[in-house]
């Protein structure tokens, strides 16, 4: 399994060679100092980037992302999260309709001691009828 490192590094090489550019330390380290506007890096630095031994701090994320032109949660985390996210949103919209809105809707009407005592209950009826889950694992 890659890590998260690995991960971005891909992905920053991915954008880099998508933009018209080589991916290579030399080239960014070039591009990059000259659109950062704080303490340039070594080429040492980019090029633990490009291998996915580290990951920039933010800042120097978004001075990547907008040089490559790249979304920059799209190159940060990638596309993986948004499709998660955007089934999940998908699952609630679709999956559920106007009466479980109304008791979503009172259940975060009341008070937080009575909150627990439901949550208390569903928990204990998922734990007695346990329901497969659609989720790959």
């Amino acid at each position: 399994m890659k890590t998260p490192q690995q991960k971005f590094a891909e992905r920053l090489r991915a954008a880099i060679e998508k933009a018209g550019y080589k991916a290579e330390a030399a080239v960014l380290e070039r591009e990059f100092n000259q659109r950062y506007f704080g303490k340039g890096v070594t080429l040492h630095g980019v090029n633990k980037w490009l291998k996915g031994q580290s990951i920039p701090r933010l800042d120097k994320i978004e001075t990547l992302a907008k040089w490559l032109r790249i979304p920059l949660d799209e190159l940060t985390f990638g596309l993986e999260i948004k499709q998660q996210i955007k089934e999940e949103r998908a699952r609630w919209d679709d999956g559920i309709g106007y009466q479980e809105r109304e008791i979503f809707e009172a259940f975060l009407a009341l008070p937080a001691p009575q909150r627990k005592i439901v949550r208390e209950v569903i928990q204990t009826f998922a734990k007695a009828f346990p329901v497969k889950s659609n989720k790959p694992d």
